[in-house]
């Protein structure tokens, strides 16, 4: 994952775009928009997706996973994400 400064006063909000369905849940890249791009291993079914995203971020940004927020797209590809 690219460097992300956490706002320790606040809520930081990340753009990502996720494909699912792949073989390994995985930060792909950062687009020119700074959208980040993730592959999620789990089906975009029943919430899945959406709890292994907030999962994999907690992991990577070491935040707890309620603090993680799915506020927009959460049956879409694109998501805006709360953190905090």
């Amino acid at each position: 994952m690219p460097p992300i400064t956490l706002n320790p006063t606040g809520k930081t909000y990340l753009r990502i775009k996720v494909t699912t369905k792949q073989p390994k849940t995985e930060y792909l890249s950062t687009l020119d928009d700074g959208t980040i791009k993730i592959r999620l291993k789990a089906v975009p079914e029943k919430g899945r997706a959406n709890e292994e995203l907030i999962r994999f971020l907690a992991e990577e940004l070491r935040v707890r996973k309620d603090t993680i927020e799915v506020v927009s797209g959460a049956t879409d590809t694109v998501k805006l994400v709360r953190i905090g």
